[in-house]
């Protein structure tokens, strides 16, 4: 494991500094950095678990983890993402196997399910992830259906 501290925790478990710094990630990646206008805050941080990778005390990788049946059938990990200038580190590997850990651990569960981005397919390949079904349009960016069993 690398040089970066990863925590789960809970919703009512984050600071407000903790809750800012994960929402202004999100947005410097999927809104600016991706120009894509969506609504990032959607009601589903509250019943989420939420793995965050901390390196020098700064947030720099994020996901969302929900057990089966609260997001899809599956377990499954959502907004997924590192800031720009720690991927060449590799945290992305790192923060996507911690996700699968805290999956397996807390919530007892091995199938996952996830809506990936196209342009990340061999990315989440190496993880064991499989596409099922076809190509969609998720917020204007395709996106694949992929799961691990």
């Amino acid at each position: 494991m690398s040089d970066i501290l990863f925590l789960t925790k809970r919703f009512d478990e984050l600071s407000t500094s903790e809750l800012y710094n994960v929402l202004r990630l999100r947005a410097e990646v999927f809104v600016v950095e991706q120009d894509c206008v969506y609504q990032d805050v959607d009601n589903k941080d509250q019943k989420a678990l939420h793995v965050i990778g901390y390196k020098n005390n700064n947030i720099v990788a994020y996901t969302r983890i929900f057990d089966a049946g609260d997001y899809f059938e599956e377990a499954s990990i959502g907004r997924v993402v590192v800031s720009e200038t720690e991927r060449k580190y590799g945290y992305g590997h790192d923060l996507i196997k911690k996700s699968i850990e805290a999956i397996k651990e807390l919530y007892k569960k091995n199938d996952i399910k996830i809506s990936a981005q196209c342009y990340l397919k061999k990315f989440y390949e190496k993880h064991n992830f499989k596409q099922i079904g076809e190509e969609y349009l998720e917020d204007g960016i395709p996106h694949i259906a992929m799961i691990r069993v």
